[in-house]
């Protein structure tokens, strides 16, 4: 009996966890097509992008222009042109999060610190020479080195804008 019931529970978790993923795959939407060539008059000049060759050469710079025919980049070397026939891929890079990660990190790294120290000091009973070290010590470095890991953390994925048909 005892099996059943641990079965039964293990059901109806993964059923719930299956429930609240449907809401979060609709809220992403459908995926824009990105075989159209006009999705790249959407890009703002000077937006840094990576172009693809069908030659698998690879190009980063700043957006200029985009016409039917080709798209201009701004490179290091100077301005480039490239032919629409040329072009396999075409991303922009998104935007940078480090700092609301760096905060996100400082607030779990300061919760998890407090949580340590107060453990620590809750073990001691009161009869420690400094009877707040964790507390006072572990939610400081915890916060710190959440901010640092946060900061750390990759941000701004390219975002694929046009890939050939």
């Amino acid at each position: 009996m005892q099996r059943a019931n641990s079965t039964g529970c293990w059901k109806v978790m993964i059923g719930l966890l299956s429930l609240m993923a449907v809401p979060a795959l609709q809220a992403a939407g459908p995926k824009p097509n990105t075989a159209i060539w006009d999705n790249l008059k959407t890009v703002t000049p000077g937006a840094k992008i990576q172009i693809v060759l069908k030659d698998q050469k690879s190009y980063v710079g700043k957006f200029q222009t985009a016409s039917d025919a080709a798209i201009v980049v701004r490179l290091e070397t100077g301005d480039q042109t490239f032919s629409r026939q040329d072009v396999l891929r075409v991303s922009t890079k998104g935007k940078s999060h480090r700092l609301r990660n760096a905060l996100i990190g400082f607030g779990v790294g300061a919760g998890v610190g407090l949580g340590l120290g107060a453990a620590g000091d809750s073990s001691c009973g009161g009869n420690c020479f400094f009877p707040k070290l964790g507390e006072e010590v572990f939610t400081p470095v915890g916060a710190i080195i959440g901010a640092g890991v946060g900061a750390a953390l990759p941000t701004g994925r390219w975002h694929e804008v046009y890939r050939a048909p």
